[in-house]
């Protein structure tokens, strides 16, 4: 797999709203990482009730209502703005269609062919959605991926055309920036739900299996921290929760995609090659750790800490002259007003008059 690193991305995930999350669901993948965390994960949300396939349209009334009664279509949805069209739920269900706007039926992101329509992921809602018809004919089969060259754009601006991904440069079929993390996520789901229970799915070039392959996972981390999680998406968990008794848990814990995928890189120095720069140590932490900081003598620097939905925690330094050029200090988890944060991903931002350094820092159970 490529060696991934990311950018600082601090007002891009937003904190997620544990609510729904019934107590002590993930205590058994507390302090895991890699494939043993997907394991446990695996494991948690396995054994789902299954419902028929007949049952998935009257799912869709609680999983995908919006406006009142009118579908949430993913396809068509224009996010902040005016969707082209809107279905009622039920009245506009139909099987076919000649051209966009004539009805709507259920799509499988995770494309049935890729599993050979085998039950329980052919009627799994975390990866059925409401779509148009239409739209729903012209992606067809094709991987998810980023399009260059397009053959064909529906009137939301979803992409039918040659991928540009690298790794991948077949036919692919590319939602709208709005939602590319709602259906990252799903496939995260999916590959986690489905880990060790893919025996003779077809596969495709996204995945092999319920595998995915190393290009769709670097394309598909990117889409999942470009669109963070919405309040959509945890109703929606939520919703299927209620009807398949598991969750998603890439919707109740977005740090869980960085852990699987990702557990070194995705923690590690994030800096860039500039004269100022930041490094951690113990990363990750439980209790304390301590900050190494390289700035020009001289120079004024701020060392602050931001949580995931980009809010300043605390700042450890602000405005300081630096005496020499390598500096420490030292951080015990908790806020400004001396609280102990939770277990989960921060950001360590230090910045001078002209430059800027990041640190992805990850903290541990108490």
């Amino acid at each position: 797999m490529t060696k991934r690193f990311y950018s600082l991305m601090i007002v891009l995930l937003p904190v997620v709203s544990l609510a729904g999350i019934p107590a002590g669901y993930y205590d058994s993948a507390q302090g895991l990482s890699g494939e043993s965390l997907q394991w446990a994960l695996h494991n948690i949300i396995d054994n789902h009730t299954s419902i028929s396939y007949n049952a998935i349209k009257t799912a869709f009334y609680t999983t995908d209502d919006r406006y009142g009664n009118k579908v949430w279509d993913m396809y068509s949805d224009v996010p902040g703005g005016t969707p082209p069209y809107l279905y009622t739920l039920g009245d506009d269900f139909s099987g076919s269609a000649s051209g966009e706007g004539e009805g709507y039926n259920r799509e499988h992101s995770w494309p049935k062919s890729w599993f050979n329509d085998n039950a329980p992921m052919n009627t799994d809602l975390f990866h059925i959605v409401p779509s148009d018809i239409y739209v729903n004919n012209r992606r067809s089969n094709y991987p998810y991926a980023e399009v260059g060259s397009t053959t064909w754009v529906s009137q939301n601006g979803s992409r039918l055309g040659s991928s540009v991904t690298p790794g991948y440069s077949g036919t692919a079929f590319e939602p709208i920036d709005g939602y590319k993390g709602d259906f990252a996520r799903t496939y995260f789901y999916m590959a986690t739900r489905y880990k060790g229970e893919d025996n003779g799915w077809a596969g495709s070039a996204m995945a092999d299996g319920a595998d995915l392959e190393d290009w769709a996972v670097d394309m598909l981390i990117e889409w999942h921290e470009n669109d963070p999680v919405s309040t959509k998406e945890t109703e929606r968990n939520d919703a299927v929760y209620l009807i398949q008794d598991n969750r998603n848990p890439f919707i109740d814990h977005p740090e869980y995609v960085q852990y699987i995928y990702d557990p070194i890189s995705g923690i590690e120095d994030e800096t860039q090659l500039t004269a100022v720069c930041v490094q951690s140590s113990p990363n990750p932490f439980s209790s304390f750790t301590s900050f190494s900081y390289t700035v020009p003598m001289g120079t004024n620097g701020s060392l602050r800490l931001y949580d995931t939905s980009g809010r300043m925690i605390c700042s450890l330094l602000e405005d300081v002259s630096c005496t020499s050029e390598a500096n420490q200090v030292s951080w015990n988890g908790t806020d400004e007003n001396g609280n102990q944060l939770s277990p989960g991903i921060y950001f360590a931002v230090l910045t001078t008059d002209t430059e800027t350094s990041s640190l992805r820092m990850v903290r541990t159970g108490l």
